[in-house]
């Protein structure tokens, strides 16, 4: 048989048919490669034939023998049947039920060798199974569903873990003895890879002698060399895309000189941390050469990211080039520009802000400007990426929180220029694993430490029945003239109630806890002028008390804020608490975030409390945080760069996810490509991992 087979749609495999195949579909199952890639999510150990007169009541056995009787029983209740059948061997005999099974008269008679496994029940008439799995013996006992070691795989609509079970035994039966074998041959040797064709058969079905322990942990050979084969796939397409954007140049390669540098001593407000300088010089770097940048630089809320990206900023104005610094929210990108407005003060430079809310006529004029080129620095959010804009020299884009722009708006910005330096920036840390898959293409820079004077926040769980003794706690800061955030979760299934809970609560705070003290409320439904007064006003200490339902308009820096309550804290995700938690802690008073929870909550909530309440390490928080929700959730609904993957797991498998990053980016730099590895990228790659609407 051709392996061309592997491609066949499964609706032509043997069992299956249009119903099945459509609900096979909308599992990603077209072919048959996707189905022997859909590794089983457990195995089970049914290899091991008890006698029945050893079997104990609550355990799981596996007996072998024959049918003496069967029956199919009517009872009272309308269209209820129970099939029971009594199995013996040499030892004895036990009685097996089906609940509802009545087709299993057609199929269990009388002197029908069977492997029966199930659950061992003991009930008033003693010894019995009840629903178990069974399989009618051929010459051949051992099975696909009994008297082996059983893989399991998810329910797919009406296709049940059995009915799998037969279509992949099926297909791998009709595949050659050896197919193809898409990586390249000295890396299957030096990393001592199975063939692909054992590594399929043993994935699914696994020798008796197998460990059920390391099948389970998806550490076999057969196993690793798939879920590797996975990854390094996915990974050559990555690099392969970096390696061919390597090869464009940019037009204008900035220089450094003593010039340039004393030009950063001079803006700088502070002395530069150990990170943040290892960060600027690894941009810098990377600016000085021929290739356009894509780095992301990773750092905790207050680890001094904007001050980083200002020094590379700066260093592309003195070369005469123009920056564009995108934000996701306006008041976002008003700070940021109050924030490089005020350092480049005493500069020679001109920075504008650029929003939706820009006044008509002077939204005019800045486009005059940024086109003539009189505007060296533009700060703005997604207005930027308009149509009408033209640069006249665009060098550098800064994106800030970067994951909160769709790719195609971050694609749009970057077109504006001239294969211009790209430059992300995110506060929220990336685990290690997703930033492999998400940021493939990019190098990135981490700033680890924080600067001088930033105290770690002090962080309690609290009980709601503990209320009153957070109050008293907010009022102690309070009455020392700091201000403090109440930050509501806001769940899109029970928004209004949640809205209204928030505003009762603002009206509760202001009138009956703390009368002597200005409550204001923010939420997402307030019009952007509404909700830049009430800002502004907690910015310059005329609110005391923000009660708050959204969680990114929060991110004004206000350093008089030291305490935050964060209501139902048990519903927020952790890297999300994190980010709250640091929006106090600014100033260089002691800080404190209190998780309020409400009873009863789950063992996951209350293990994502206590892992914020032991470590102020964002990095630390992110990996636990993917470990406790899984990629899908760590990102939101946004995130639409995670691949889609057959037999890999981003938790589990990121020492292997690591390895083939290793050795793609490695193949790709040594010029191995090979002519099918080509052709995959070429033809296969977008499609495979899903990954079509990102590219």
């Amino acid at each position: 048989m051709s392996t061309d087979f592997l491609q066949t749609p499964l609706q032509f495999l043997k069992g299956v048919g249009p119903r099945k195949a459509a609900d096979l579909k909308r599992a990603g199952l077209v072919t048959v490669e996707d189905l022997c890639y859909r590794l089983p999510f457990r195995y089970e150990d049914r290899s091991r034939m008890q006698p029945i007169a050893s079997l104990r009541p609550g355990a799981k056995a596996a007996v072998l023998g024959e049918i003496k009787s069967a029956r199919l029983s009517i009872t009272r209740r309308r269209g209820f049947k129970i099939f029971n059948a009594v199995v013996s061997d040499a030892s004895g005999a036990i009685r097996c039920t089906w609940m509802n099974q009545a087709y299993l008269a057609d199929i269990l008679h009388p002197h029908l060798q069977v492997v029966i496994f199930g659950d061992v029940k003991l009930d008033s008439t003693g010894l019995h199974f009840l629903n178990p799995e069974y399989e009618l013996v051929t010459e051949d006992i051992t099975g696909v569903h009994t008297g082996r070691i059983v893989p399991f795989y998810e329910k797919t609509g009406m296709v049940t873990p059995n009915m799998q079970r037969r279509l992949v035994r099926s297909a791998l039966d009709q595949l050659p003895p050896a197919i193809p074998d898409i990586l390249p041959a000295d890396l299957r040797a030096r990393l001592q890879l199975v063939p692909r064709r054992t590594a399929l058969e043993e994935s699914h079905f696994p020798s008796n002698e197998a460990s059920i322990a390391t099948l389970n942990a998806f550490r076999t050979p057969a196993q690793r060399r798939l879920i590797f084969e996975e990854f390094f796939l996915f990974q050559i397409g990555h690099a392969w895309r970096r390696h061919a954007a390597g090869t464009e140049l940019k037009p204008f390669v900035p220089k450094v000189d003593d010039r340039i540098r004393a030009a950063a001593a001079k803006i700088l407000p502070f002395k530069l941390t150990p990170g943040q300088r290892q960060a600027i010089r690894e941009i810098v770097d990377d600016m000085r050469r021929p290739q356009p940048m894509h780095r992301l630089l990773q750092g905790d809320v207050g680890a001094g990211k904007t001050i980083v990206a200002l020094l590379a900023a700066l260093v592309a104005m003195e070369n005469g080039l123009q920056v564009a610094f995108m934000a996701p929210t306006e008041i976002l990108a008003a700070q940021h520009y109050a924030t490089i407005a005020r350092l480049l003060s005493q500069s020679r430079f001109r920075v504008d802000l650029l929003t939706g809310s820009t006044p008509g006529l002077h939204k005019h004029t800045l486009h005059a400007h940024i086109e003539r080129g009189t505007t060296n620095l533009i700060v703005g959010t997604h207005a930027l990426v308009q149509e009408g804009i033209r640069f006249h020299k665009l060098g550098l884009v800064i994106i800030d929180e970067q994951h909160r722009f769709g790719v195609v708006q971050r694609a749009a910005l970057r077109a504006k220029g001239l294969r211009p330096d790209v430059l992300l920036m995110t506060a929220t840390p990336i685990p290690r694993t997703l930033a492999l898959t998400d940021y493939s293409e990019l190098d990135v820079s981490k700033i680890t430490d924080m600067p001088p004077g930033r105290q770690p926040v002090r962080t309690l769980v609290k009980p709601e029945s503990r209320r009153d003794e957070v109050y008293q706690l907010v009022r102690g800061h309070l009455d020392a003239g700091r201000q403090a955030y109440v930050v509501y979760p806001l769940v899109e299934e029970s928004e209004k109630i949640d809205l209204k809970s928030a505003t009762e609560m603002a009206d509760h705070l202001q009138h009956e806890i703390f009368p002597a003290y200005r409550v204001a409320l923010l939420h997402g439904r307030m019009k952007p002028d509404a909700k830049e007064r009430i800002m502004q006003a907690f910015a310059a200490g005329q609110i005391h008390i923000l009660v708050s339902t959204t969680v990114v308009e929060v991110g004004v820096d206000v350093p008089n804020a030291s305490i935050m309550i964060v209501e139902h804290a048990e519903r927020f995700g952790l890297s999300q608490l994190h980010q709250l938690r640091g929006r106090v802690g600014r100033g260089p008073w002691e800080s404190v975030g209190v998780l309020l929870y409400q009873a009863p909550w789950t063992d996951e909530a209350r293990e994502r409390l206590k892992a914020l309440a032991t470590t102020n390490d964002g990095f630390a928080i992110a990996e636990r945080d993917l470990e406790l929700r899984g990629p899908g959730d760590f990102f939101g609904t946004r995130q639409s760069g995670l691949p889609k993957l057959r037999t890999g797991d981003l938790v589990r498998d990121r020492d292997i996810m690591e390895e083939a990053h290793r050795e793609a980016r490695q193949l790709v730099a040594d010029g191995g490509l090979t002519p099918e590895l080509q052709q995959f990228v070429d033809e296969r790659w977008e499609q495979q991992f899903g990954l079509i609407e990102v590219g």
